[in-house]
């Protein structure tokens, strides 16, 4: 079994090693390093890259990264797995989603080796780590106050795709198109696949959303061959083909009757909207039926913010 060659280094198989990418230097001489796991199996196998933390606040896939690290369940029988667990270092350190020159990583991609720090930082991806992986999984977590229920976001259209979310096999696959300059858009671009998973939301722990990124980042290294074993699931994968945002027609106070995760029928109640003086009161109801695939969990709203994300199995 060959060498793996990353940043002039060789990491032979059957060994772990870490690299780091110097991306720039603040105005204070603070660095901003990218560092970069590697762990390799005995055996020849893919190369699969496991990412988080490029918006810096959303702490739940850095967490299942750590742990996975931590106990050496990331240790693949066969094959490769590269691993970033804070992309957005400076993100991390302020509890933000942005870099300092304001702009969101995953919409900065391919990047360039001279431009803005977030480009800088996409840039080094693409052309450092994305050519020498295979397969990759991105984790992301809900906005603020938005808490997604285990999910993996791919691309219906690129049968590769789905059939990783479904051997990855979380609660939920949702179908969603790539973005321009994202993360996944690029590296679709180079012929690389990645997959989406998003759970929880930032700045928050989500015990259930770790565990389940955790199994199914071993459920997806079992399928590959990397892995002899993985914990089964334990919730049936639905595979949703569309989805909408059930909003508030009126500002005030969200009283839910409802959780990430829940099944809803046409026309039940979802909760109430009160004002706080006590004197209104407006149910909220269901147009459709679907799964609550995220809920906010900002109680005061305005009208037109979003209460819940709807997914439809058809």
């Amino acid at each position: 079994m060959q060498e793996f060659e990353i940043k002039d280094k060789s990491i032979p198989a059957g060994s772990n090693s870490m690299v780091t990418y110097r991306i720039a230097r603040l105005p204070t001489h603070t660095s901003i390093d990218l560092p970069v796991y590697i762990f390799r199996g005995a055996a020849p196998g893919p190369v699969l890259l496991l990412t988080a933390g490029l918006h810096g606040n959303e702490i739940n896939g850095i967490e299942i990264v750590r742990k996975m690290i931590s106990d050496s369940s990331i240790v693949p029988e066969s094959g490769t797995v590269l691993a970033i667990p804070i992309v957005n270092i400076y993100g991390f350190l302020q509890t933000e989603r942005y870099l300092p020159d304001g702009k969101d990583l995953n919409r900065s991609f391919p990047g360039s080796q001279t431009g803005s720090l977030a480009q800088r930082v996409a840039w080094v991806l693409m052309h450092e780590i994305i050519p020498k992986i295979d397969f990759g999984v991105d984790f992301h977590t809900g906005g603020a106050s938005l808490n997604n229920f285990p999910q993996i976001r791919c691309d219906f259209d690129f049968d590769i795709n789905l059939q990783l979310a479904q051997q990855f096999a979380p609660p939920y696959i949702m179908n969603s198109s790539m973005i321009n300059k994202s993360f996944r858009k690029a590296a679709h671009g180079k012929g690389k696949h990645i997959i989406v998973y998003e759970g929880g939301e930032s700045n928050r722990f989500d015990d259930f959303s770790i565990c389940e990124g955790i199994n199914g980042t071993l459920r997806l290294m079992k399928a590959l061959g990397m892995k002899s074993e993985a914990p089964e699931p334990i919730l049936e994968t639905k595979k949703l083909v569309k989805t909408s945002w059930i909003r508030a027609r009126y500002a005030g106070i969200f009283h839910s009757l409802i959780q990430p995760g829940d099944m809803v029928t046409k026309n039940q109640l979802l909760g109430t909207i009160t004002d706080p003086f006590g004197e209104t009161t407006y149910p909220v109801k269901s147009k459709e039926e679907g799964h609550i695939i995220c809920l906010n969990n900002m109680p005061v709203l305005n009208a037109g913010d979003a209460i819940a994300h709807l997914g439809k199995l058809k």
